[in-house]
């Protein structure tokens, strides 16, 4: 027999058995289909998950563990309530609680009779439901697949048509999908693994699948959440693999911090060996295992990599004990060339510098750590944020903006990419480096004592991480001197600074007589001295050697300790490493800056997300060549800034994707936020130009005004 439950406000709502939900009235307990199935005894209420959220007549008002999701009791007896008085369109029955949003259709309907009909839901914005003859449809340009296509989920053929069940990915052209296959696989990835099985793009492809009606849960991956999934993969290898094992405790004996501790090879990470077997003098030295050095040998790249040793060392460091033993195909070469030959490997562990900072943002977290920033006083507040007991450099960063002695303590949503690029900016002009554009460490006794050189490497290696800019301004030794180390680093006469100590090496490396060079020797006797670069002089060519030491000792001795300061920064999140391992790559981004932007890079780089005005993005693309040709006031990067914050696209690339709308609006509005820039639709390019070009020169230079007395600081 059916039960009568009261809702409310003297109406009831026959039910057809308990534990039925009181929208669709079916007990079904199919997650995948209706969602979670959840019964509230206290009040006597069973509801499907989707049934509720799709409701046109309810909204979350309560807090996620109040009521059923949030929603409150008394808000789901009032839509019950006024359901029970709409008639289905599909199976005729009462509480029709969804209606098509589509305009001036009446049609209603139960969640379930809607998947019936085929419907499409989206879970996302609104909550929108379109009926069958509303819904939204995939639309391909021409269809040039003849023959059937397997789904790239479950691998049965399909015909490459679009419909209701059958969809394609709006990234990947080849692409097809089951729904049934698709929401299966949403469901279990969750929002944070959901992606194209071709191409892995995110972005993209949960918009068009949340447009469709696929819904994308907030949750993490079903794998993810098996207790001990992976706990294999956290085993780190701890066994020396060397030909003759040294220790009397055995090969699996390791001691941390003591020469019986083991070193994994820095390539592979499947061989191990005690620091003591291999003469490994500190845990900082790289050491790679006969086969993985085999593979660097062999790669054809170690004959030809440019060597980088001192002339006429006598110095034997530390790299002479860099590998285990000598290969018996090959003569031992001299320590510096050899430790800078391995650095540099072979061809097979060549990179791209996008993907290896991909790789490194893998550590992110999904916990966010919100870092309040002072625009006006970025280095300060960035500071005050990154030495918070609280702060982990592998949560996710959200930014937001505050204003300094605000009583309201407003503040409003900031981009990440743009607090990054405006605190590489500060870094670059301040104190801790010299020179004009390849810069050098300086030093600072203040910024020592305080250990900002330590936070500077820090905030460098947090940028590249979470998608900053490239920061471009590392001179070629200071680069060097991080990847192969200050001892087999030679500076040049560009890496002074200092007017007076480079007057001093440009007299000494002009000397044309002996006479000549003791002069001017004997001028800087005092200086000399100090620096403990005084040599006896017996021909002209001692000059080179005594030019040589004043520069070592001017860029490398003389900032050593700001130097390993900064190294130590450098390290957070495995950046260092990461750069000693590919210097190639990330010389790149550390010693140049990125390439001028051009019309058909922003172009490209900008995607059109919402259905676009033809003649708004004709406009567009004549407003990105006028630009490029210079008939506009503007610049590519000035664009860029007014869209993203950032005047530069990241190594990393940014997230989201920048994208473009066409709104009915006189002046263009740039969303930094969300990487998304509103053009106006306007009657005439002339007008769109004017429009354009007033806005972007007039918001940016406000913005320059605000924070210019502080970033000159």
């Amino acid at each position: 027999a059916g039960k009568s439950v009261g809702i409310g406000d003297g109406v009831k709502v026959e039910l057809t058995s308990v534990g039925s939900c009181v929208f669709c009235r079916k007990n079904d307990d199919c997650p995948n289909k209706y969602g979670e199935k959840k019964t509230k005894e206290k009040w006597n209420l069973t509801v499907h998950y989707y049934c509720l959220l799709m409701s046109s007549g309810i909204w979350q008002r309560g807090k996620e563990e109040e009521g059923v999701y949030g929603f409150l009791i008394e808000d789901i007896r009032k839509e019950v309530n006024r359901a029970s008085k709409l008639k289905c369109c599909v199976c005729k029955k009462n509480g029709a609680s969804i209606g098509c949003v589509a305009p001036r259709c009446k049609r209603s309907y139960h969640f379930p009779c809607g998947l019936q009909r085929e419907c499409i839901f989206q879970f996302t914005g609104n909550f929108a439901s379109f009926c069958w003859n509303h819904r939204p449809v995939q639309i391909i340009t021409s269809n040039n697949y003849r023959e059937s296509l397997p789904c790239t989920i479950c691998l049965e053929f399909i015909e490459p048509i679009p419909s209701y069940n059958i969809l394609r990915s709006p990234c990947c052209k080849n692409a097809w999908f089951h729904r049934d296959c698709l929401q299966v696989q949403a469901i279990n990835a969750g929002v944070f693994f959901f992606r194209c099985t071709i191409c892995s793009n995110s972005d993209i492809f949960q918009k068009e699948m949340l447009r469709m009606g696929i819904h994308i849960p907030e949750k993490d991956a079903s794998w993810e959440l098996e207790e001990n999934a992976y706990q294999e993969l956290l085993q780190h290898h701890e066994r020396c693999d060397v030909r003759r094992c040294r220790c009397k405790e055995g090969r699996d004996y390791n001691a941390p911090d003591s020469k019986w501790e083991i070193k994994r090879c820095q390539c592979c990470g499947s061989s191990g060996t005690h620091l003591a077997c291999s003469s490994l003098r500190s845990w900082e030295q790289n050491w790679e295992c006969l086969e993985c050095r085999g593979i660097i040998y062999n790669s054809g790249e170690f004959q030809k990599a440019k060597k980088h040793v001192l002339p006429n060392s006598n110095n034997v460091g530390i790299t002479d004990c860099l590998l285990e033993e000598s290969s018996p195909k090959l003569p031992r070469q001299s320590p510096g060339s050899q430790s800078k030959d391995l650095l540099r490997q072979g061809s097979k562990f060549r990179r791209n510098v996008s993907t290896l900072l991909i790789e490194l943002g893998f550590q992110i977290k999904k916990k966010t750590k919100r870092l309040y920033i002072n625009k006006a006083n970025i280095w300060t507040s960035a500071l005050d944020a990154f030495r918070n007991r609280n702060f982990n450099p592998s949560y996710a960063i959200e930014v937001a903006y505050v204003i300094e002695n605000d009583n309201f303590g407003s503040e409003h949503p900031g981009s990440k990419q743009e607090f990054l690029s405006l605190l590489m900016q500060h870094l670059e002009n301040s104190s801790l480096f010299e020179g004009s554009l390849s810069k050098n460490l300086s030093l600072n006794s203040q910024a020592l004592k305080e250990n900002l050189y330590y936070e500077a490497g820090k905030m460098l290696a947090i940028s590249l991480v979470h998608g900053g800019p490239s920061p471009g301004f590392f001179s070629k030794t200071l680069f060097n001197c991080l990847v192969y180390g200050p001892e087999n680093t030679q500076p040049i006469l560009d890496d002074v600074s200092d007017f007076d100590v480079a007057q001093i090496i440009i007299r000494i490396n002009t000397a044309t007589t002996v006479a000549d060079l003791k002069s001017v020797i004997n001028e800087c006797y005092n200086y000399l001295e100090l620096i403990g670069c005084l040599r006896l002089i017996t021909t002209l060519s001692d000059k080179y050697m005594l030019v040589k030491d004043i520069l070592v000792y001017h860029v490398i001795q003389r900032v050593q300790a700001p130097f390993e300061s900064f190294k130590q920064g450098l390290k957070t999140l495995g950046v260092l490493e990461k750069i000693q391992a590919y210097p190639e790559a990330f010389c790149s981004i550390l010693c140049h800056k990125p390439e001028s932007l051009s019309a058909k890079i922003l172009s490209d780089l900008f995607t059109v997300h919402t259905l676009p005005d033809v003649k708004a993005l004709g406009f567009w693309n004549s407003y990105l060549q006028a630009v490029e040709d210079g008939t506009s006031t503007t610049t590519m990067e000035d664009i860029l800034i007014f869209a993203t914050g950032c005047s530069s696209i990241p190594p990393a690339g940014f997230k989201p994707t920048p994208s473009i709308e066409c709104l009915h609006v006189d002046f263009p509005v740039g969303n930094k936020c969300n990487n998304c820039l509103a053009i106006p639709v306007t009657n005439t390019y002339k007008e769109f130009q004017e429009n354009m070009d007033f806005t972007i020169r007039n918001t940016l230079k406000l913005e320059k005004e605000d924070s210019s007395h502080y970033i000159g600081h």
